[in-house]
């Protein structure tokens, strides 16, 4: 945009909003491309505000089999063993029903798709129960609806209509809805900056407002309802971008093309490595090189490819007979959530999915009232594609550099609501996808394993370690456990050792895995504590299961991987 105004001799000033940026001149400086000292900030903050009470919530623990709505969070796994708790999806949707009845203006943020529809429709059963049709006063909002439907419920909440609306994180920010009375969050929003965003959605205006945190079954939510000053009294996080990144920097720099010609000095504000980069454009055939500079060489809007998101065309859902659109699923998720043999929930209303076509982008479904769910199920591998940092501790070696992770679903079980009995399930034959990004990875030799105790159950303790680590990254990162990946193996190619990676969900990587090898051993001595915390005996959704596991969370060791980390950490002190 500098670069533009330039060109017409404007020079203008850019003004910048957050309310939760922890250090905003640097921030700002960055996302426009000048330097720190030529940014003013301002933080008086001088808008009226009332009280905000602010509840932290442990779902009471079970009796012994789930209750009905515990099966919406996100894609978990039922509950190991008797004492599990409740799930966050189901207390919210009950706080939201006790909210509506009082006639409090509600938002309920969820974690997922499946928990904003769950959420929404479990609250409206709940209200029509009490009188035939109050439901209608809840609905659901997310992505994938329709621009027009969503605009639809934001007019319903603001002129109250809408009592209580379900969501995700797409009401986070960016949308004009203010006076509400009540904000429940379920399960860790990612970050402090995103819990900060969620909250002050009440009380708005000066009015007084309620938060709720309902913790999941997961090991951060567990953690931080048991040290709150951990989430309310810490800083926000700093934000974690690289200009620079060749898979965000790329598309950036054809769009830039396609606006006006590129020419030698605009390179320099693009950052270091430009050059390089403009010239594997033009290798590839995007950029074409003239003696008036770089040109944009297709008929197509270079703009397609700068996706906020970065997670390619998104995928229609369309009724079969009527060819109606529902709404849309992105393309990096399609694969596991509108898959053949699919359900796929639409404020409330349930359609099997018939047909997948990923090269038109359509996914082609019926209504059907079925008493179930569908789960999908996916194998990751990861390769090496080298080393940007590395150090030891010991017999202990840490790496951290660029990756290949390959991932495909493979199948998907069904499982009969709420009980989530497994009723069946099918293989699929889907295409692989590959994601380059960066990673951070511990190894050790048989020998730690040895002296751990864990030689023949390594894959249980590797894999358990993996996924709590990978639930307390975001701690120390400003992520969630959806921005991260992970594998771990018993012996891996590339390091010839037992090794346990966990990668950056993003292309090119998004600086959380070089934040995790900057501070490794925080990281696991905040991944042990979490273990060491849950009161369960064989591992739960709290310490050790993960909601994302391909494998559907075996083999687990959780007394494995707390003796693998304690040996493991005897090596850092």
């Amino acid at each position: 945009l500098r670069r533009l105004a330039a060109t017409h001799n404007a020079a203008p000033t850019f003004v910048l909003a957050s309310a939760t940026t922890a250090d905003p001149a640097t921030s700002a400086a960055r996302l426009v491309g000048v330097p720190a000292e030529d940014v003013v900030t301002v933080t008086e903050d001088t808008a009226p505000r009332g009280r905000k009470t602010f509840v932290l919530w442990q779902p009471p623990l079970l009796p012994g089999r789930a209750a009905p709505g515990d099966h919406a969070d996100q894609d978990e796994e039922p509950e190991p063993e008797a004492g599990a708790h409740r799930t966050a999806t189901a207390e919210v949707a009950d706080l939201l029903t006790d909210l509506t009845l009082a006639g409090a203006r509600t938002l309920a943020f969820t974690r997922s798709r499946r928990g904003a529809e769950s959420v929404a429709a479990t609250a409206r059963d709940h209200l029509d129960r009490v009188r035939p049709g109050l439901g209608t006063q809840v609905a659901a909002y997310r992505g994938g609806y329709l621009p027009e439907e969503r605009r639809d419920l934001e007019r319903s909440v603001r002129d109250g209509t809408l009592k209580g609306l379900a969501t995700t994180n797409a009401l986070e920010l960016g949308v004009d809805i203010s006076g509400l009375d009540a904000v429940l969050i379920a399960g860790w929003p990612g970050t402090r900056v995103s819990l900060w965003q969620q909250a002050g959605r009440a009380g708005r205006a000066g009015g007084d407002g309620l938060v709720a945190f309902v913790a999941r079954e997961d090991p951060l939510d567990t953690y931080l309802v048991h040290h709150p000053g951990t989430m309310l009294h810490t800083p926000v996080e700093a934000t974690v971008f690289d200009p620079s990144n060749p898979y965000v920097l790329a598309p950036h720099l054809c769009a830039a093309a396609a606006e006006a010609p590129l020419r030698e000095p605009d390179l320099e504000l693009f950052g270091p490595g430009t050059r390089e980069l403009v010239d594997v454009l033009v290798a590839r055939g995007a950029l074409r090189r003239r003696p008036s500079g770089w040109y944009w060489t297709h008929a197509e809007p270079a703009t397609g490819l700068t996706s906020l998101r970065g997670s390619g065309d998104p995928v229609r859902v369309v009724e079969h007979g009527t060819g109606r659109m529902l709404g849309t699923v992105d393309s990096a998720s399609a694969d596991g959530t509108v898959h053949p043999g699919a359900v796929y929930v639409h404020q409330g209303a349930r359609y099997l999915v018939d047909e997948l076509d990923l090269d038109a982008g359509v996914a082609v479904v019926r209504a059907r009232a079925v008493d179930y769910g569908t789960w999908s199920r996916w194998v990751t591998s990861i390769r090496v594609r080298g080393v940007r940092a590395e150090r030891t501790a010991g017999p202990v070696r840490w790496g951290m550099g660029p990756v290949d992770v390959t991932t495909q679903v493979t199948g998907f079980v069904r499982r009969r609501l709420p009980e989530m009995v497994p009723v069946g399930g099918e293989s699929l034959d889907l295409p692989e996808r590959t994601l380059t990004t960066t990673a951070v990875w511990w190894s050790v030799p048989d020998d730690v394993l040895r002296a751990a105790q864990v030689t023949e159950d390594a894959p249980g303790a590797l894999h358990a370690a993996e996924h709590a680590a990978i639930g307390l990254l975001p701690l120390l990162a400003t992520c969630d456990r959806w921005d991260l990946g992970g594998v771990s193996t018993a012996l891996h190619p590339d390091t010839g050792q037992a090794t346990v990676f966990v990668h950056d969900a993003y292309p090119g990587g998004a600086g959380f895995a070089e934040r995790g090898f900057a501070r490794g051993r925080d990281w696991l001595e905040a991944t042990l504590t979490a273990i060491d915390g849950c009161g369960c005996t064989g591992g739960c959704p709290g310490c050790v299961q993960s909601p994302k596991c391909g494998n559907g969370n075996g083999p687990l060791d959780k007394g494995g991987a707390q003796r693998l980390l304690r040996t493991v950490l005897a090596h850092h002190d």
